[in-house]
């Protein structure tokens, strides 16, 4: 018997135990697939992120399923009334729930559009890391402090988004080194390209090679070299490999430093 008095909507106790059983369900079921799928992926090798971009598919899919369920239990409506509650909807989103509205919204356009995957390298809203997840409201980032972040889904909307993967386990990794501007730039620029190509973190083919560009400056020379990893996760290890062994030969060969703070590039 309904205990609503609106004709359509099943409220009793047996309902309201099936639908929080099938909700539980559905829950349990999510985090199991993404352990599991996380542990497949950690053992694809190259298809490691093809695996991961599962995670948030089969995620999405089991809640739907089990809302569809849920709305299935309850509700058993005429169009009117079907009229009725989207009105009552429509109000709720708009006075209170327009933030969780848009999240969810979001979450589906990441998953439909896919800017961006589990396993991608990625800048939103000023915060860069690695996607670990792609949940219903936000997406988790974990940043190069190993910190993790969770970004509304909406930044999707309301702001530029950076992906330097694209969904490949290689990634293009810049490594900015600074001499003094009347140091030989010729042969800094010769030492950062062998530095790169002799890294044990390489990623080399035609498609990918390593490139080496000198910057003038009115204090100092920027000698960028740019070349791809072999996993993403391998940037900071690539990035701090080629400037530790650069900057030796760099003081080998008596190629100086600037004396001036270096100030970052996109400040």
């Amino acid at each position: 018997m309904s205990q609503t008095g609106l004709e359509g909507v099943a409220l009793d106790v047996g309902t309201l135990l099936s639908a929080a059983v099938t909700l539980l369900v559905a829950y349990l079921l999510a985090q199991l697939l993404a352990v599991v799928l996380t542990n497949v992926a950690e053992r694809a090798g190259s298809r490691r992120i093809a695996v991961k971009t599962l995670s948030p598919i089969s995620k999405f899919l089991v809640y739907g399923v089990a809302v569809y369920t849920v709305a299935g239990l309850v509700l058993d409506l005429t169009s009117t009334q079907v009229l009725a509650l989207s009105g009552l909807a429509g109000a709720a989103i708009g006075f209170g729930l327009k933030d969780l509205f848009a999240e969810l919204v979001g979450g589906v356009v990441l998953v439909l559009e896919r800017p961006y995957q589990v396993g991608d390298k990625v800048e939103i809203a000023g915060r860069y890391g690695e996607v670990t997840d792609i949940g219903l409201r936000s997406t988790t980032l974990v940043t190069p402090d190993d910190s993790e972040v969770a970004v509304p889904n909406d930044a999707l909307f309301t702001g530029s988004l950076s992906n330097a993967n694209a969904g490949n386990a290689e990634m293009q990794v810049v490594v900015d080194l600074h001499v003094a501007t009347d140091a030989d730039h010729e042969q800094a620029a010769a030492i950062v390209e062998e530095a790169c190509l002799t890294s044990q973190y390489l990623y080399l083919t035609e498609t990918r090679p390593v490139t080496v560009l000198v910057e003038d400056g009115p204090f100092y020379r920027t000698i960028r070299g740019k070349a791809y990893v072999n996993d993403l996760r391998d940037e900071f290890l690539f990035e701090s490999d080629v400037t530790r062994r650069a900057l030796d030969a760099f003081e080998e060969r008596d190629i100086e430093t600037p004396d001036v703070r270096v100030v970052d590039r996109d400040v």
